[in-house]
């Protein structure tokens, strides 16, 4: 059996890595000393988060020096991520710290003035070496930093292949390849089928394009991601005790029947696998009770991480109880500390609801100004921003036109239960059980500052009925912000997410029910979507 060795104190989830390598068939081994770095015969260097804080660890663990020695040697090594941008001279994400300057050149910001940063999804990766260029299929890309194309020429004359890839307007390295060291700026551990032959073929052949070239070349080439569709699971425990997934009506989950019994529409671990496999670009669970118990003793959602994430390998994302939780003894589990636990056991994103409310009515009291003590900056900080989601639970408020008010507003059809003729989004915490002073706008805009990397937009008006994403609160939110937005609430058939995407400028869609009840698939979305001309995630057979 292959035997790789990973450096495993430099990247955020370290388990999503863990587990595919294992299902290709190698053995993982950790590196912890220089020494580990001289006798391994193949190494990854994974990444996560912060070009800083990646060169940072590797020099306090004395790591620098040995292994830019081992990758000029041309020794096996693969680096995911920021694992291959530090193999650059620098990124001005933190341009107060080298990286190994083992190819020339510096990582710069996407721009975001017309589109979403960071770049999150999948996007077409493209050959060119001098005796193919062919697409390589569509891979799963999170960062906003890049190496910007055409290719440093000093590379090109010390032998290395790039990789490349766009995002909109910009031409970007995708990953670097010389010989048995391959560098990718995608994530293979992430990128579904595809990506678990990509690291079998790397890891086991010592091959990079022999990736069944021909059955990707239908693949388009396209300067757009494509339009993610996600499956979203809410879980809860019911009356037995058991996790199950269920679904809400305007966020009641229980049963207008005479016993009131929580809804159970299925077995959380079943029916994430079944939605990978029908196609799913991304996974959500919604623990809608994590806060009732101390983050130590919700066993059950970690285990269900632990056990999803060993064969579903498309980004998983986790939301629910991640807040400073009181103790019995008095002490505080910190939000911080909950996010951890839930990226151990295979999280690849959390998503922040209520505690990015009080975050943001704290950014605003203290004069839009973060002050580094919100959930949201610990865990960027550590993470990365791609790493956090804010989910934002609005409701429509209504309110008199005569009544002045700082929110935007838009006008009622039909008027409100006491013929108000505005309304406005209002933010809500506790699953929408408690309002909040804060419009969506102001939200927004708030946990953006603060470092979030994407937001999904919920609607407790439309959740459960079925009749579409609010369109008008979507395009509002993605105009005052320049972060990802996904969209939620509503979807009971493929239009309604052709229509997201095609009236709106959302980064994904997100659906429930009409999956859970069985009126549609994944698939049928996605073939939806492809026949309005919307770029979509082809899934590769097993």
């Amino acid at each position: 059996m292959t035997r790789v060795h990973v450096i495993g104190n430099i990247a955020g989830n370290i388990r999503s890595l863990v587990n595919a390598l294992e299902a290709v068939g190698v053995e993982v081994a950790w590196i912890t000393t220089p020494e580990d770095i001289s006798s391994a015969k193949i190494v990854i260097l994974p990444g996560v988060g912060n070009f800083g804080h990646c060169v940072r660890e590797l020099a306090t663990s004395g790591l620098l020096t040995p292994l830019r020695k081992y990758i000029e040697k041309g020794n096996p090594f693969l680096g995911i991520c920021v694992g291959m941008q530090v193999l650059f001279d620098g990124s001005e994400e933190d341009a107060s710290i080298a990286g190994l300057g083992i190819l020339s050149g510096s990582l710069k910001r996407f721009d975001d003035r017309s589109k979403s940063v960071p770049h999150i999804g999948w996007s077409t990766v493209m050959s060119n070496s001098s005796d193919v260029s062919a697409s390589l299929g569509q891979f799963y890309f999170v960062h906003s930093f890049k190496l910007s194309l055409p290719w440093n020429k000093s590379n090109d004359t010390n032998g290395w292949e790039v990789l490349k890839a766009s995002y909109y307007e910009e031409d970007f390295v995708a990953g670097v390849h010389r010989g048995a060291v391959l560098a990718t700026q995608y994530h293979p551990e992430k990128s579904g089928v595809l990506g678990l032959k990509f690291l079998r073929e790397f890891l086991i052949n010592a091959t990079l394009l022999s990736l069944s070239l021909a059955e990707q070349r239908t693949i388009t080439t396209m300067k757009k991601p494509t339009c993610r569709v996600i499956a979203c699971l809410d879980v809860r425990e019911d009356d037995n005790g058991t996790l199950v997934v269920t679904k809400g009506d305007s966020y009641d989950v229980r049963s207008h029947t005479s016993d009131g019994n929580v809804r159970n529409v299925g077995d959380p671990v079943r029916m994430a696998q079944a939605y990978y496999e029908s196609g799913a670009d991304e996974i959500v669970f919604l623990n809608i009770t994590s806060f009732r118990r101390p983050p130590a003793e919700n066993s059950p959602t970690l285990e269900l991480l632990e056990k999803v994430s060993r064969s579903v390998f498309v980004p998983l994302t986790i939301g629910g109880g991640i807040v400073d939780f009181p103790l019995p003894d008095g002490s505080i589990e910190s939000a911080f500390n909950v996010a951890r636990r839930y990226f151990s056991a295979g999280a690849d994103k959390v998503s922040i609801g209520s505690d990015a409310v009080y975050a943001a009515e704290k950014y605003w009291r203290n004069g839009a100004k973060p002050d580094g003590t919100s959930s949201i900056e610990a865990i960027a900080k550590a993470y990365g921003n791609q790493a956090v989601v804010v989910s934002i639970d609005p409701r429509k408020q209504y309110v008199k036109a005569s009544v002045a008010t700082e929110h935007t507003t838009f006008p009622a059809s039909p008027y409100g239960p006491e013929g108000e003729e505005c309304y406005w989004y209002q933010c809500t915490t506790k699953g929408g059980r408690e309002g909040s002073d804060l419009d969506v706008v102001q939200l927004a805009r708030a946990v953006q500052h603060l470092g979030a990397g994407e937001i999904l937009v919920n609607s407790i008006d439309n959740d459960g009925k079925n009749m579409g994403f609010d369109l008008q609160l979507l395009s509002l939110i993605k105009r005052s912000v320049q972060i990802p937005v996904i969209a939620s609430s509503g979807a009971g058939k493929p239009q309604h997410f052709v229509d997201a995407f095609e009236q709106t400028t959302v980064d994904a869609a997100l659906g429930a029910g009409m999956f859970h009840r069985g009126d549609f698939t994944v698939q049928d979305v996605k073939s939806s979507m492809h026949n309005a001309g919307l770029p979509v995630r082809q899934t590769v057979a097993l």
